[in-house]
């Protein structure tokens, strides 16, 4: 049977991404997707774009990066990607001091800025003036990750990559090194095994006796379609005090490791963080509903979670609020420190992980040519620096 440089475990965004960069350089590239038709945080993401928010070094030069890979990565992938730089506003609401808001975001490379309601009112006319105390202001790119994500795989199979969708279910190894993977059905074998699937990476290494410090989150969301042309927003609408980050830091806190093998735990509490983001094709999506549970199957009400959304949107963006809309449901991956996990895994030869992007999609174009470049030509100081290596003790 044959042998690929790489095997690619999870067709979403960051696995077609790396899997398009390897291929570029020459390399065999085996991708190896469970779902033909995507059902995971790429399909279901607002697809925003936040280059003004590096915070550090290491961050404020990803983002950057991928401003300039965004701009012209349609022209290089033959793919409309529905890239554009608009207005975002982060609403503050009614209670909260907005000038203490506006200073938390003091450390960003571009820090938002503080505009009244009336003011906010006016660059978002479907925003309602009773329910916020004011907004913070600033461009922000945008972009429709499933449309980049099939642009991806289909440049990718275009230099010669295979795209294969079946469930991989387990490692194969040979001693200690981890030379290929197993699907329901067959066995395929690789130089270089990357894990990249998201929400369902904990799980699927931990079967096969990896344990390392990723974990998810569940995420619901209101989807309305691109055929309803009855709304027209003109920016991104999020919240500016979001409780979703410090969750995750709770949730993924040394402490609360072990939880996260121990069946129906819940980690932190949810949070219900509501914004909207209109696509250029006209199809809105709505949220978010974030739940800390440690399994991957959870039992909830569709409908209770549709109508806590419709509510809560009703109050910041009234005309959204009766649209008809699906609800959907997809897992989030993140870790302790909110970077993403790449590179090899310690005691594990041959086994390397790209995943843990809770946000944001920007750095993920350059991160895939830092990795790429890491695998195949020279150490990657960047790299280095998210390597799963910074959690040991």
């Amino acid at each position: 049977m044959k042998t690929f440089d790489f095997i690619i475990v999870g067709g979403g965004i960051t696995g077609a991404a790396l899997s398009y960069t390897l291929s570029k350089m020459g390399v065999s590239v085996l991708l190896l997707e469970k779902d033909q038709t995507l059902q995971n945080a790429t399909r279901y993401s607002y697809g925003g774009l936040p280059f003004w928010s590096g915070t550090n070094d290491l961050t404020r030069q990803l983002l950057q990066e991928g401003v300039e890979y965004y701009r012209h990565l349609g022209a290089e992938l033959d793919t409309d990607i529905q890239f554009r730089e608009l207005d975002l506003l982060l609403t503050i609401p009614v209670g909260e001091k907005p000038k203490k808001v506006a200073d938390s975001y003091a450390n960003f490379a571009i820090p938002p800025r503080l505009i009244n309601n009336q003011a906010a009112c006016e660059l978002e006319p479907l925003l309602s003036p009773w329910a916020i105390a004011g907004a913070l202001r600033v461009r922000h790119g945008h972009f429709c990750p499933d449309s980049t994500n099939l642009g991806y795989c289909q440049a990718l199979t275009r230099q010669g990559g295979q795209i294969i969708y079946e469930q991989v279910i387990d490692l194969v190894k040979n001693g200690e090194q981890v030379t290929g993977v197993k699907t329901i059905n067959n066995i395929y074998y690789g130089q270089k095994i990357i894990i990249c699937a998201g929400g369902i990476t904990r799980n699927l290494l931990k079967s096969a006796g990896v344990n390392i410090p990723i974990y998810f989150s569940h995420a619901e969301m209101l989807e309305v379609s691109a055929e309803h042309k009855s709304i027209q927003m003109n920016t991104l609408v999020m919240p500016a005090i979001q409780q979703r980050k410090p969750y995750e830091k709770t949730a993924g806190s040394q402490e609360n490791d072990h939880l996260w093998d121990i069946p129906g735990e819940q980690l932190a509490p949810i949070s219900f963080d509501v914004g909207a983001a209109q696509f250029k094709c006209g199809k809105i999506r709505i949220g978010q509903i974030s739940r800390f549970v440690s399994d991957v199957e959870l039992a909830v009400s569709a409908n209770a979670s549709e109508q806590a959304l419709r509510q809560a949107i009703g109050k910041i963006l009234p005309p959204l609020e009766h649209l008809p809309a699906q609800w959907y449901r997809c897992l989030i991956a993140f870790s302790r420190d909110g970077l993403p996990l790449i590179g090899e895994i310690p005691s594990f030869p041959g086994l390397h992980i790209f995943s843990g992007f809770t946000a944001p999609f920007a750095i993920i174009p350059p991160l895939a040519k830092h990795f790429a470049t890491h695998l195949i030509e020279c150490p990657d100081p960047i790299i280095e620096q998210l390597s799963p290596t910074r959690f040991l003790p």
